[in-house]
């Protein structure tokens, strides 16, 4: 049965949403097409039918995950630091579905085809360029903007990383990085 050009889009649409969601909570190769077509509710037949490959729906779904992400925080602009209390709380730190994409994707990203990086680079220079514009102008803002970009990811992905085995450290790491950044703001 043929479906409309209508259908075909939205197909697409919740297959890279639901991509987006499982590569943020379980990574990119934690997850498999079989598992990303069901969880939207389709065939992985469909899911070729839209992309070549698992990497081609990696990639879109990183783009839209960046998109996404930068839309949020640019819908409703915050200061620098509302940002960073923002980023770097437990709730963020604990929710690995629904948190950033650029946090979730650190560690694997290198590994991906370049693809995926672009992306990522992409989602990266809008923050930085957010960021940027929080601070004072003059000599060193972008530099203090990818550090307190960079600060923000690897802040989180340290809590992250350490939180099972010791959710001390882990909110240690989260206190002590919010209380340096906010010293810029």
């Amino acid at each position: 049965m043929k479906i409309t050009r209508e259908k075909a889009a939205e197909n697409r649409q919740v297959l890279v949403e639901t991509a987006a969601r499982l590569f943020r909570e379980k990574g990119i190769d934690g997850v498999g097409v079989a598992e990303i077509s069901k969880a939207a509710g389709l065939t992985h037949g469909a899911l070729y039918a839209h992309f070549p490959s698992k990497d081609a729906l990696a990639a879109e779904a990183m783009q839209f995950s960046t998109r996404s992400a930068y839309g949020k925080v640019t819908e409703h602009p915050v200061t620098l630091a509302q940002l960073v209390d923002y980023y770097l709380a437990p709730e963020q730190r604990d929710n690995l579905a629904q948190g950033c994409p650029l946090a979730a994707a650190a560690s694997e990203v290198a590994r991906q085809d370049a693809s995926v990086g672009a992306g990522y680079t992409s989602g990266f220079r809008q923050m930085v360029e957010y960021i940027s514009q929080q601070l004072p102008a003059g000599e060193g803002q972008r530099q203090q903007a990818l550090a307190v970009m960079a600060a923000l990811v690897g802040g989180i992905s340290v809590s992250r990383n350490v939180y099972k085995t010791d959710p001390e450290l882990a909110d240690e790491v989260l206190e002590s990085m919010r209380s340096m950044l906010l010293k810029l703001s």
